[in-house]
């Protein structure tokens, strides 16, 4: 793209904080949505670490399992910043719930829109809109940060692949039926040689494994992965052999913006916990809200998710632009986690003995953040991202 091309499509972008009417009426039916249904069933799921079933079938009606899937597919047709705006909204009332929809978006039907061919976008594209849930499996129990040091292994065969391994830490793999997941083709190629697949899980030698029992977002599963002799058709491989990487790579990018987003709602859910309880708790006679030192507190919980919401909504705004967005992920994802950790921190303390208990939804939201600093890129692999990039300009 040219310079002036660049221009105009920057030029032609919304205001960050700015919504179409579209935009506002979505973000509005997401948020009542998650207030009258999904509010009443957090703390039981966060306590039994399971995730409610027949919510799914909610999601898809709503149509957030499918927004930028294309109306002929039977998705929404919408944007990726409306993505964004259901992962925060969501995430402002449960966060295992926020990460369930962020994945399904941002990354596995992303992941289609860009590398798929039509004859795989028209038979999983229907699917991922109307009722199938999507994984994404890169991670390994030795590949992680270092995400191409993975071990999972595809022979290939007059017509499939045979894939042996193991894959961990696999968000939604629990309730998936669609996974994107990669192996190495190749070997003695290094990183060249991985390649990305569509699973589907009654493939032959698949298998979902156990369910990780976590700190936080314990709505969400966390599982691993066991493929013993898996087949996969040969027309299932995203893209050609060997461009996983690169696959891997450009779709994470977005995948952290989704995290800014999730991150950037749970903080604002706990800051509004904390502000209703400065309101109603009274100590020498008066409500602490009057106190300087606990406003200085909320002030400072404010700026911090206001600078969050700007640099999350400005990441999407230019992803949805078609210019350059890598270094401005990196930095929602740095960013936004960080501050989520802290925001959650100073609710827990304005809330003393209370913050501390189940009974008040600050404890979880703190629980809740810590997840933002490790999965889809650590802090220190953003630190390295930016600074890379910043160096280079």
């Amino acid at each position: 793209m040219s310079t002036n091309a660049m221009k105009e499509n920057v030029s032609a972008r919304p205001p960050v904080t700015s919504f179409s009417e579209d935009e506002s009426l979505f973000r509005s039916t997401v948020r009542e949505f998650a207030e009258a249904r999904l509010k009443p069933l957090v703390k039981k799921m966060d306590e039994e670490g399971a995730f409610q079933k027949d919510l799914l079938k909610e999601f898809f009606e709503l149509g957030i399992m499918g927004i930028e899937i294309p109306e002929e597919y039977g998705g929404a047709g919408g944007s990726f910043f409306m993505a964004v705006l259901a992962v925060e909204e969501l995430s402002r009332v449960d966060p295992s719930i926020g990460v369930i929809v962020d994945v399904q978006n941002t990354l596995v039907n992303n992941v289609f829109l860009r590398w798929a061919n039509e004859t795989q976008r028209k038979k999983y594209f229907p699917r991922l809109a109307k009722g199938s849930v999507g994984a994404y499996a890169l991670s390994e129990a030795t590949s992680g940060s270092d995400a191409f040091a993975l071990t999972t292994r595809a022979e290939e065969r007059p017509d499939h692949f045979i894939l042996n391994g193991r894959k961990l830490w696999i968000t939604n793999a629990k309730e998936a039926d669609v996974f994107i997941l990669f192996a190495n083709a190749n070997p003695p190629a290094g990183y060249k040689g991985i390649t990305a697949f569509i699973i589907e899980k009654g493939f032959q030698g698949f298998t979902v494994g156990k369910k990780e029992d976590k700190l936080g977002i314990r709505a969400s599963s966390t599982c691993e992965l066991l493929l013993d002799d898996c087949i996969v058709p040969k027309e299932n491989v995203l893209g050609k052999v060997g461009i996983g990487y690169k696959i891997a790579i450009e779709t994470l990018n977005e995948g952290r913006i989704g995290i800014g987003a999730q991150m950037t709602g749970l903080a604002q859910g706990a800051y509004e916990a904390a502000l209703a309880y400065t309101k109603e708790r009274h100590a020498f006679g008066r409500e602490i809200s009057q106190f300087q030192a606990v406003q200085f507190q909320l002030a400072e919980m404010a700026i911090d998710i206001e600078c969050s919401r700007t640099l999350t909504y400005n990441s999407a705004r230019m992803r949805d632009a078609g210019v350059p967005f890598v270094k401005e992920a990196a930095m929602t994802k740095y960013l936004s986690s960080m501050m989520a950790e802290r925001v959650t921190s100073m609710a827990v303390q304005l809330l003393g003995g209370y913050g501390y208990t189940k009974d008040y939804p600050v404890e979880k939201f703190y629980r809740d953040a810590k997840i933002g600093q490790i999965y889809e890129g650590t802090s220190n692999m953003q630190l390295q991202t930016i600074a890379k990039l910043v160096l280079s300009e």
